[in-house]
């Protein structure tokens, strides 16, 4: 089966020259939109259950990982899916993020299990890594074993990253509670270590993180359904932020503006809204957007524009037979 797009189709109507004013008025909210953008992007690679997701505004696309495969690939507004990077120490690649300034893509590597041609007894459920490629031809700049860091943990998974202004990138670990940093040099550390942030063993703890300009991390914790503040000069001071509702199964975050986070919880099969008033030490739900039962995993935003990619991870995890073909880049609308 071929892959397809679905395009948004303007209507053709004549208006009152005074209706045209209003509705440019109306329309500079969203000037920042691109109209020629799909609302959904269906591509088509068997079995490739991706889970991260970043737009690549200057390429004109969108990156997504792959449980199985190891890979990165690229996707086109029309559905053509290809590869843009693969390398031998990609077991699974899990969260990502598009560094524009310093024009590199950065992906947590780990192993689920999931790609039954890499996985080893070393690295099953024990990895967790960084790599990054040079945005634009997908070259290796670095590969970074997080994991060495604490060899003797119980198990590692590196799933999600952000990247603050000065370059420093912050990894969340799933089975370990841990935060890495990863400065601009490339040299690894742990950035904070709590029992807090730890989950029981099987579980996903630490899940999406993204980095605010005020100076601090919001982290969300996938087993408990709770959301974290962690500022950067005092990473041991972090706070549970209150929030008006349960994250249960929250994974892929992405930061709108300074007071607005986007957050899927796949539990739910459910993109949350979120606002705070109060610089994140409280945040309240102000918008929902629900997707069938699909596993959204995490988000990208295209100027004004949030898309969630559907996963079908569950599938995988049920090892449902046939494999899953087809999957979906879709845009939010709450």
């Amino acid at each position: 089966m071929s892959a397809f797009a679905t395009f948004r189709r303007p209507a053709l109507h004549v208006f009152p020259l005074a209706l045209l004013g209003l509705l440019a008025t109306s329309c500079n909210d969203d000037s920042d939109s691109d109209p020629d953008a799909p609302d959904t992007i269906t591509f088509t690679q068997s079995a490739l259950y991706p889970e991260g997701v970043q737009y690549d505004a200057a390429n004109n696309r969108f990156l997504v990982g792959s449980q199985t495969r190891g890979t990165i690939g690229q996707v086109k507004d029309d559905g053509t899916y290809s590869v843009f990077a693969e390398d031998a120490q990609l077991v699974s690649t899990i969260g990502m993020r598009v560094d524009d300034a310093r024009n590199r893509v950065l992906v947590a590597v780990s192993d689920p299990g999931y790609n039954t041609a890499r996985t080893t007894d070393a690295t099953k459920r024990k990895l967790a890594a960084v790599a990054i490629f040079n945005r634009d031809n997908g070259q290796r700049i670095a590969y970074v074993n997080l994991g060495a860091l604490r060899p003797n943990a119980a198990g590692h998974f590196a799933n999600d990253i952000a990247v603050d202004g000065q370059g420093n990138a912050y990894v969340t670990d799933s089975f370990a509670p841990i935060i890495y940093k990863i400065d601009a040099q490339g040299t690894p550390s742990v950035f904070l270590e709590n029992t807090q942030l730890g989950a029981p063993a099987g579980s996903f703890g630490l899940n999406g993180i993204v980095y605010h300009p005020d100076g601090y991390l919001l982290v969300a914790k996938s087993d408990e359904g709770a959301l974290f503040k962690v500022p950067l000069n005092n990473p041991a001071s972090f706070t549970k932020v209150t929030t008006s509702v349960n994250l249960k199964g929250a994974d892929g975050l992405l930061l709108y503006d300074n007071t607005t986070l986007q957050a899927v919880a796949n539990a739910q099969s459910t993109v949350y809204r979120l606002t705070s008033s109060d610089n994140w030490t409280s945040t309240t739900s102000t918008g929902t957007f629900t997707t069938p039962a699909v596993y959204p995993t995490t988000l990208a935003r295209r100027g004004s524009d949030t898309y969630v990619l559907y996963s079908h991870l569950n599938a995988l995890q049920a090892n449902q037979q046939p494999p899953v073909s087809e999957f979906t880049i879709q845009e939010v609308d709450f």
